[in-house]
């Protein structure tokens, strides 16, 4: 029997105390435990920064990946072996900034991905400098006027490509998040989990205390995340209520399941004879 446990690292966490990250890698293990996932079937691949970190604290399959570049390695682990259970940790300045035009494409492509997008609202490894879903006004050492952009609003965009599972959760309510992350998991294709976290060092609005006031679940009230127009309503609604749990969910074929040349199995299970390439290479 799989247990939490079994994906436990030695190595030594160094987190700020009360980072939303904590929350986040406990409702990973819980997630990837109550699925019955051994660790040599996952992997979990991410870019730079403090989400980033997370594959090190991980007894499985990890790989760390160059800023903003995770989803173009992800997406070629999972197409050289499409059974593996593929988790992204990246977070909202290396996801949504660095890594945006990679993000818009994978959605595109509906590769069968679980991206957990660690949102803190500011480059929390980097001393705090806005990220691209900074809030108008927020005042930082490189801002300190405020913020005069529009923040990016990652559901919106993702609905707007067409992604066929969209989600939000909130670092503060694991067993929820967890939830959240197997149903993700278990989705064939491409899904999203924007999670909301506090970032103690470099945030002081968008607190612990400030989420806890105004999240509320999805699943609590009588919500249909079959529904893309109302799914599009909610992924604006922010300020005194902010809604998480599954924003929108839709059944499609995965990038995988529609190559043709992968409906024989994963290409790593195949055998590999250089001989064509070396007659190429004496033509050339």
């Amino acid at each position: 029997m799989v247990t939490a446990a079994d994906f436990e690292s030695k190595t030594e966490i160094k987190w700020c105390p009360g980072c939303g990250n904590f929350g986040i890698l406990a409702a990973m293990k819980d997630a990837l435990a109550k699925l019955g996932l051994s660790p040599e079937k996952v992997l979990v691949i991410s870019g730079i920064g403090q989400a980033a970190k997370t594959p090190e604290f991980m007894q499985c399959n990890m790989f760390h990946a160059l800023h903003g570049r995770a989803l173009p390695l992800a997406t070629a682990a999972k197409i050289a072996n499409h059974n593996l259970k593929i988790l992204v940790n990246t977070g909202d300045g290396d996801c949504y900034g660095e890594g945006g035009n990679h993000f818009m494409h994978a959605v595109r492509r509906n590769i069968d991905l679980t991206v957990l997008a660690h949102n803190n609202m500011v480059y929390g490894l980097t001393k705090g400098q806005a990220s691209p879903t900074s809030e108008r006004g927020t005042i930082t050492r490189v801002h300190q006027h405020g913020v005069i952009m529009e923040p990016f609003n990652p559901l919106a965009v993702a609905l707007s490509l067409k992604a066929g599972f969209v989600a939000r959760g909130f670092s503060g309510r694991m067993e929820h998040l967890s939830s959240i992350i197997q149903q993700a998991l278990q989705y064939n294709g491409f899904s999203l989990i924007d999670v909301l976290q506090p970032c103690v060092s470099f945030n002081h609005v968008n607190t612990h205390r400030w989420y806890s006031e105004r999240v509320y679940e999805l699943e609590k009230e009588n919500y249909s995340p079959a529904d893309y127009m109302q799914a599009m309503v909610k992924a604006q609604e922010w300020g005194n209520r902010i809604p998480i749990g599954i924003v929108y969910k839709q059944d499609k074929p995965s990038f995988t399941d529609q190559v043709f040349a992968l409906k024989d199995g994963p290409l790593v299970d195949r055998t590999y004879s250089p001989e064509p390439l070396r007659e190429l290479l004496k033509e050339l």
